[in-house]
């Protein structure tokens, strides 16, 4: 059975910021007048994160090494969320850590599809090296969070696993951020989920699933004002798919680079084209954006664990942005809506033109059955072939009286 540390968090609990921006969208309405601040921003306390420490991961650009990097620099300790893993360099970064005397401690999913047995060996590896492990309670469906916290200062809140599939070869999203607000919250879920505690939300600072993450998410999509942005694999919640809808009829420009559960008249849904989709990233405004691990259905907001977190970072959600219309733009999307809105008055063109020309079909099949008759003679007449040989031979002037129409 793996061993579980019990290091506690008091002495984190009260830590001080450090230059960083944390901006809370929870004010009075004096507060907003006051500020300058729409009247309308949701009643929920949304953490909106920023600052220069504030950095974004783009796979798969940047690959493994700011992972490796900051494994390497670590000082004091590591904790690492784990679903999957197939790296071999940061498993041995990780060993590498602890035989340096660092805290390590693993946290690695109970369960996925298909790859237990990976699973349990990791521990069984990562036990022998001397790092603590944990293992995910069964409550939950999946425990399906991805985070890396370094030091206690620094946390990588990642929508990849830590596999060359997520990492080489889709596309993907990490934030680092060293809020101590930020950095605070995410330890305190690490410690509830590694002594298989119930997690209880003290500061929105991160979007949890089943905690507050349909709650934070609805909120986040229900503060748009012109456009809405989306990665998803697949968008099936009711309720969001709802609010979407909503959202383009009144005229706001949302686009989904993934699918839906049901074809939508008023959403524009492209797939990714230019390389495998794995992140669950909404951009809204180009202000602000959301990069988590759980895609807009209900199991992933309400029955498993999943972490992500909303950040207002100019530089960052730029950033999130132009990868997005690039995205988006090598989907064709664009091109082939601007084609299919073309194409029925040229449609209704070419139709009224061939109608014109259209001889009348009587007298094309009377004309095909003469020819057959004639060609059949007496003795298809004598051994009862009249009917197939009729048959074969209209269907082949229809078709040649077709094409010749058409062209």
């Amino acid at each position: 059975m793996p061993r579980v540390s019990q290091l506690g968090v008091t002495a984190d609990r009260h830590m001080t910021g450090n230059g960083q921006l944390s901006a809370t969208a929870c004010f009075t309405g004096l507060e907003r007048r006051l500020l300058g601040t729409s009247s309308d921003w949701p009643a929920t306390c949304l953490s909106l994160v920023e600052g220069r420490d504030l950095k974004l991961l783009i796979q798969p650009n940047d690959g493994i090494q700011p992972l490796l990097a900051a494994i390497k620099r670590a000082k004091k300790s590591i904790d690492i969320l784990i679903f999957r893993m197939d790296w071999k360099e940061l498993e041995s970064a990780l060993k590498a850590a602890s035989s340096r005397g660092l805290a390590v401690r693993a946290l690695i999913a109970h369960t996925n599809r298909g790859g237990e047995p990976k699973l349990r060996n990791l521990e069984t590896r990562f036990l022998e090296a001397g790092v603590t492990v944990g293992r995910t309670a069964d409550d939950l469906i999946r425990y399906h969070g991805k985070m890396m916290i370094v030091d206690r200062q620094t946390l990588f809140l990642l929508s990849f696993n830590f596999v060359h599939l997520d990492i080489d070869h889709s596309r993907g999203f990490g934030i680092i951020t060293k809020s101590a607000k930020v950095v605070q919250e995410a330890v305190k879920l690490f410690e509830a989920d590694l002594n298989r505690q119930t997690y209880s939300a003290g500061h929105n600072a991160l979007v949890v699933s089943p905690t507050n993450a349909r709650k934070q998410i609805s909120a986040f999509l229900r503060g748009a004002k012109k456009q809405v942005l989306i990665y998803d694999p697949k968008i099936a919640d009711k309720q969001i798919m709802r609010l979407l809808e909503d959202h383009a009829k009144a005229g706001l420009d949302v686009k989904i680079i993934g699918s839906t559960v049901a074809r939508s008249a008023n959403l524009h849904v492209s797939p990714l084209t230019s390389m495998r989709l794995h992140t669950r990233t909404i951009i809204r405004d180009g202000s602000q954006a959301f990069v988590g691990s759980q895609s807009l259905r209900q199991p992933e907001l309400d029955l498993r664990r999943e972490i992500g977190i909303i950040v207002r970072d100019s530089t960052v959600v730029k950033n999130l942005v132009a990868t997005f219309e690039q995205d988006w733009a090598a989907s064709g999307f664009d091109e082939v809506k601007t084609s299919v809105a073309a194409e029925p008055e040229i449609t209704a063109k070419a139709v009224r033109a061939l109608a014109k020309q259209m001889p009348p079909l009587q007298t094309t099949l009377k004309k095909a059955i003469k020819q057959a008759v004639s060609r059949a003679g007496k003795q298809a007449l004598a051994h009862g072939d009249l009917k197939s040989t009729v048959k074969g031979a209209v269907k082949a002037a229809v078709k040649e009286a077709v094409k010749e129409m058409v062209q």
